[in-house]
Parts: C-alpha cells; structure tokens; sequence
C-alpha cells in the first residue's frame, strides 16, 4: 500500500496551498474531488434513496418551524437575554432549542414576529399597560 501525505495551510488570505517537502509552496487546484456533470450528480442523488432531493409534494407537506436558536443567534442574544427580553420562560426556550419539543401555534406566531420586527416586539413588551 502507497501511502501519501500531503501538507496543506491556509494563508491569511483564505486560499490553500500545500507545503512541499523543501518548504516552498504551491496553490493546491481548484478542480472537484470527483468529475461528474450536472446531470450526472442528479442521476446518483435519485438512485440513493437517502440523498434523494425532496419532491415539491414533500416540501409543501414539510412543516416550517422558525428555527428558534437561529434566530436568538442572529440577534446576538444569550438564552437568558432572549428569554428575558421577549417574556419566554428559559426552560421553554432550552426545550425548543435542543429539540425537546416545538413551539406551539401561537408560539410559532410570535417568533415569526420577533424575527421580522425584534426591535418592535421588544418595545412592545418593555411597555407599562397604561
């Protein structure tokens, strides 16, 4: 058995390059592991029935949950500040988060409002009840 051990780096730049054994070195080509066309890669996904692209049927049934630690994330929030600033209690968030469970409806309603106006919904609930 042939065994061979390619060194790479990444330059501060981003791009890849292999270090040869005198140190120098040379970009690493940019050409895909395996060469297959497009038509190709379809063919193989819709033999594999476990890499088989979703029919619109399927996506039309799939169920859309906001994704709830995507979300807090995208707003730069801990759990604690997330669940403090839109009144969740921390336990509901943790379960949402690791999949324990799912929001409910009206839960699902308001984190598609927190994701669409954050700043507003937080507003809303930092207001004292005239």
């Amino acid at each position: 058995m042939n065994k061979t051990i390619t060194i790479a780096k990444m330059r501060p730049d981003g791009t890849v390059v292999e270090v040869l054994p005198d140190g120098t070195e040379r970009p690493i080509p940019q050409q895909p592991m395996r060469l297959m066309t497009e038509t190709e890669v379809h063919e193989a996904a819709m033999a594999d029935p476990d890499a088989r692209p979703m029919t619109p049927a399927e996506w039309s049934k799939a169920r859309r949950v906001p994704r709830t630690k995507t979300l807090r994330r995208s707003l730069g929030l801990t759990q604690e500040e997330f669940a403090a600033r839109y009144h969740i209690p921390l336990g509901t968030l943790r379960d949402w988060e690791q999949g324990r469970c799912e929001p409910d409806q009206p839960a699902r309603a308001f984190l598609k409002a927190i994701a669409g106006a954050p700043a507003a919904v937080a507003e809303a609930l930092a207001r004292r009840p005239a």
